[in-house]
This record gives structure tokens, C-alpha cells and sequence, in this order.
């Protein structure tokens, strides 16, 4: 990857801008870009690879693929072909989310776009790898099984299981107590009445 990009920013024209020599499968080689346009818009509209990638051309030593995405919506079928750029390694590339212009000369530049963006994609992939790199070591250990710290987390797994056990036993179930026989025996309050001088009154009042 890293020599075609070299490559890449290499070849200029008289002006000093990049040249786009894109190959196509279908086009001479000293095809202009109102040709590989028009080549790039014909593929959209009609290529069919079953989710597949396909080959369709190259540039600066990427291959260039095209996909088919099936998608549905509101109970249609959508049909979206898709250009990537793919270098030596699984990595795909792409620009405007894979889509062709309709503009035959933005068409045509659209796979050299993909290529541009390349700098800023390894320099991301390089902060990456380099913040792995830190956690190599412990990684290392880990794997080997001389984990410095594994000692000391097995030293709190066993005091987080103590005190588990002491906050068990600290909790004691709640008892309700039996009330007594007294308090069992509710008070009887006589209901009789007895009469005196035409007043009704509870027994014992008198």
C-alpha cells in the first residue's frame, strides 16, 4: 500500500495535479475521463454481483470493485452498487459512501478521491496501533500468566468474600413476638342493660 501510494503522489501532470490514469475492464488504456464516466455510470445502473465484490479495474496498483446492496423499504426493493478502492491488504476504501456522480468528469475522479483520503486513514490507523502498543506488555503478561497484579486481585477477591460474610451474620431475621395470653384475651365488656328510673345503662355503671 505503502508504494502505490508513494506512487501515487508521484505522478503529476505539467500543471501539478495528480494524474488519474484509472483502468477500467471494457476501456483502452488511454481512455479520457468523459469515457471512463460514462463507464463508471453504466456500471452503476447495471451491475449485478449478488453482494459480491467484483474486480473492474485498477489504479496506481488498487484494485477497483464495485458491489450490489439490496436493501427494502416501505415494501420496495433498492438496488445500490457501490465503488471501493482496495489495496494489498482486505482494507476497502471509498468516497461520497461508495456512490457514483452522475457528472461523468466527478466520476471519474471518484476512485483518485478514495486515494486521497489514504494519508489521514494512516495516520488514524498509526494513533491506534500505538495506544495498543501500550497495553502490549500487560497483555504479554496476561497471556504468560505473570500478571504482576493477579496476585493481588486474588488477595480481594478473598477480603471482598469476608466481608460478605460478616454483613450475612450482621443482619439478623426480624422476630415478631407471640403476643401474651392476657393480650390474647381482650377485654370483655358487658353488653347487658339493666334499667333504672326509665334510663338504660351498662351493667356496673350503677
Amino acid at each position: 500500500m505503502q508504494s502505490a501510494t508513494t506512487k501515487l503522489v508521484q505522478e503529476k501532470r505539467s500543471d501539478g495535479t495528480i494524474a488519474n490514469p484509472v483502468q477500467l475492464d471494457g476501456l483502452p488504456p488511454n481512455a479520457d475521463m468523459k469515457q471512463i464516466g460514462a463507464k463508471l455510470n453504466q456500471l452503476a445502473d447495471k451491475a449485478r454481483t449478488g453482494g459480491q465484490y467484483e474486480e473492474i479495474g485498477s489504479l496506481y496498483g488498487f484494485t477497483l470493485l464495485v458491489k450490489t446492496e439490496m436493501s427494502e423499504k416501505e415494501g420496495v426493493d433498492i438496488r445500490v452498487n457501490r465503488f471501493l478502492v482496495q489495496g494489498q491488504g482486505i482494507i476497502k476504501y471509498t468516497y461520497s459512501n461508495g456512490l457514483i456522480a452522475k457528472d461523468e468528469k466527478l466520476a471519474a475522479m471518484n476512485f483518485l478521491n478514495a486515494l486521497e483520503k489514504l494519508p489521514s486513514y494512516i495516520e488514524q490507523e498509526q494513533k491506534k496501533i500505538a495506544e495498543i502498543e501500550k497495553d502490549l506488555p500487560i497483555l504479554q503478561e496476561v497471556v504468560n500468566g505473570t500478571w504482576s497484579k493477579e496476585g493481588r486481585l486474588s488477595e480481594l477477591k478473598t477480603e471482598l468474600a469476608s466481608v460478605e460474610r460478616k454483613i450475612q451474620l450482621s443482619i439478623k431475621p426480624e422476630t415478631k413476638e407471640e403476643p401474651s395470653e392476657k393480650q390474647k384475651e381482650a377485654p370483655k365488656v358487658s353488653e347487658s342493660i339493666v334499667r333504672t328510673k326509665g334510663l338504660h345503662l351498662p351493667r356496673g355503671v350503677l
